[in-house]
């Protein structure tokens, strides 16, 4: 349940920074794309597997930040189809902290009123792992605050590919089916949600990653420097700063467009707060 109020202690500065924020206009879903728990272990000359153990605080912190908030719907990038290419010990040590994680936070999520739903090819995992993740979606099957999204064995040309197939299989079972962008946007992983209002990228990257690649075409975009590992809900709350004083024209012409107006923004504003 939404409860702004409990996000900061009075004089903090993650207080000063929501007394700015405009509930009214908050993004309906914020997706991230969790980046740097690598390059965090670098730097500490630590294991690569430190940096994605250090990240699951990161992940909690935000998720519940976002519920507070009242977000509608939030999606975080856990797992790529390709990072299936990283060494064995590391995959398995990434799907042992997801099963911790859920393990350990489950009951918090449904205090919060937080729907749990994987998106991606995750069925596809290791057994343990989607048993863990299945008894997440039926212990907050009920809930009806903000929906949590985590990308797990994901891929935005495999779920545009998934999409198609499964509109292919409608026709097959003699379904007469519209092909247009309705009929893909409910064949997506995503089916029934908004589009992200807001993309936030950790790490500096300036890349999608093969993520939400349907989803995301009016997206706004901020790339932060800040690795994963220390991305707390102060930068959760400078994002949504940074989302609202932004004017969004979706293709046509702003309010106060003047001679240069048929000039399209950069699709990418790097922000240098809270590095």
């Amino acid at each position: 349940m939404a409860d702004p109020g409990s996000l900061a202690e009075p004089g903090t500065p993650e207080a000063e920074l929501l007394s700015r924020v405009d509930l009214a206009r908050l993004p309906r879903h914020v997706a991230i794309i969790m980046d740097g728990n690598g390059r965090w272990a670098r730097q500490r000359h630590l294991p690569r597997v430190e940096g994605h153990r250090a990240g699951v605080a990161a992940v909690r912190d935000t998720v519940e930040a976002a519920a507070r908030l009242g977000l509608e719907h939030l999606t975080l990038y856990a797992f790529s189809v390709e990072n299936w290419k990283r060494p064995r010990a590391e995959v398995w040590t990434l799907m042992n902290l997801l099963k911790e994680y859920l393990r350990r936070e489950i009951d918090t999520l449904v205090r919060h009123d937080i729907r749990f739903a994987p998106i991606g090819r995750w069925r596809e995992l290791d057994p343990s792992v989607v048993a863990t993740l299945e008894r997440g979606i039926a212990a907050t099957a009920g809930c009806r605050g903000m929906r949590f999204n985590i990308a797990l064995n994901y891929s935005g040309r495999c779920e545009i590919v998934d999409a198609c197939r499964s509109i292919v299989a409608e026709f097959a079972a003699g379904r007469r089916v519209e092909i247009d962008e309705a009929t893909l946007s409910r064949s997506l992983y995503t089916a029934g949600q908004p589009d992200p209002d807001l993309l936030i990228r950790t790490s500096g990257e300036m890349r999608v990653s093969n993520f939400l690649l349907w989803q995301i075409a009016y997206s706004e975009i901020r790339v932060t420097p800040v690795l994963w590992p220390d991305f707390r809900r102060r930068h959760l709350l400078e994002a949504v700063l940074d989302f609202q004083g932004r004017e969004r024209r979706f293709g046509g012409v702003g309010e106060e467009a003047g001679d240069d107006a048929g000039t399209p923004e950069p699709a990418v504003r790097p922000d240098a707060a809270g590095a």
